[in-house]
């Protein structure tokens, strides 16, 4: 088979590829999405690619690859960032995951000849945290990736036993809100410590127990260190145990910036792994 890092696809048949924008309603604002359609015939399995906060790496670079190795990809903005209408908070980026991914199940499944029995769920840093929590209370998600993901409820843990996290957080996230609408770093840092320990991802173990799970760790990452957010999570995990569980830790910084490469074929592989086969 093809090289997808490296080599594009031939048409033997079927359709070409396409970019495609798409639109989903989440509460009363609307949300801009762009599809990547893979060449060929469908049903096409699905991945939906969960940006961060604020969302400067929107991993379009997977996207692309994804698309070469035969998945439709999504990227999408989330209420309230990069010109979206609503506000943004932490709540509402879960409830935009979970409305675009419950929406891909329905008329835009058909429109575009995706596959919603083969779909997977992968995010970057608090894209992660999305991804997780969003396949652990929606049980069609058929596999999940969190790619330096950021535990919002370690986080909150810290804030709560020291002032100097809390300060830390309420300095670093007031320097990221210009693409952003309608919010603070103090409303954020609020919104994070009242949610508490529902937000600790270890407490998805059982809800994930049965489907695959990807979790990738950078140990030269000052947002999410790994020994905070990722190995007490593959630890967890373990116990529990998740019998689909796959982990990693790359030597890279937060944005993976020189492992890019290795990072997409980590995760096609996983998908491969999970996805491909007969379509459901």
């Amino acid at each position: 088979m093809p090289d997808p890092l490296v080599t594009d696809p031939v048409r033997a048949n079927g359709p070409a590829a396409r970019t495609v924008p798409v639109t989903f309603q989440s509460a009363d604002a609307t949300l801009l999405g762009v599809l990547h359609l893979p060449s060929g015939p469908g049903p096409y399995p699905i991945v939906v690619l969960l940006h961060g906060f604020p969302g400067h790496e929107r991993n379009f670079d997977l996207a692309q690859a994804m698309r070469r190795a035969g998945y439709a990809t999504l990227v999408f903005h989330y209420r309230g960032s990069w010109g979206m209408d609503g506000s943004w908070s932490w709540a509402h980026v879960l409830e935009d995951s979970a409305r675009v991914v419950a929406r891909l199940r329905g008329p835009k499944a058909a429109a575009y000849d995706l596959d919603p029995g083969r779909l997977a769920v992968v995010g970057h840093s608090l894209g992660g945290f999305a991804a997780l929590m969003t396949a652990a209370a929606d049980a069609g998600v058929t596999a999940v990736g969190s790619v330096a993901g950021f535990d919002l409820g370690t986080a909150a843990a810290a804030c709560r036993s020291d002032p100097a996290a809390r300060v830390g957080y309420l300095e670093d996230w007031a320097g990221e809100l210009l693409p952003l609408r309608g919010t603070s770093a103090q409303a954020l840092v609020r919104e994070m410590e009242a949610a508490g320990d529902s937000w600790r991802l270890s407490r998805l173990a059982s809800r994930l127990a049965r489907r695959p799970v990807l979790l990738i760790g950078t140990d030269r990452d000052t947002v999410t260190p790994a020994d905070i957010h990722h190995r007490p999570l593959v630890e967890a995990y373990r116990a529990h145990p998740l019998p689909g569980l796959e982990h990693h830790v790359f030597h890279t910084d937060h944005a993976l910036s020189d492992h890019r490469v290795t990072l997409a074929r980590t995760v096609i592989a996983f998908l491969d792994r999970h996805l491909k086969g007969n379509p459901r």
